[in-house]
């Protein structure tokens, strides 16, 4: 059973495996709070498949400094890597 992290983690065993895996608390909490996270059959396209501003609106949500001085292959890294 998964310790509770409190309300600000949606799903603790999630968080507890990523945490587990290295992931910082920050990323780990991020991808166990999507809620559609975990679940197999996504559509979205590859990184390499989407535009430059397609990636710096990515890189905006989830909060990559310096990201408007990156070219398309640097935002790909910072966000597979964030």
């Amino acid at each position: 059973m998964a310790k509770d992290h409190g309300p600000h983690i949606k799903n603790d065993e999630q968080y507890e495996a990523l945490r587990d895996k290295g992931m910082s608390k920050e990323k780990a909490a991020r991808i166990a709070n999507d809620s559609k996270s975990g679940k197999k059959g996504g559509h979205a396209a590859k990184y390499e498949e989407r535009t430059r501003e397609e990636l710096y609106e990515k890189a905006t949500k989830v909060g990559i400094d310096g990201r408007s001085k990156m070219n398309k292959e640097e935002l790909i890294d910072a966000l597979r890597n964030h």
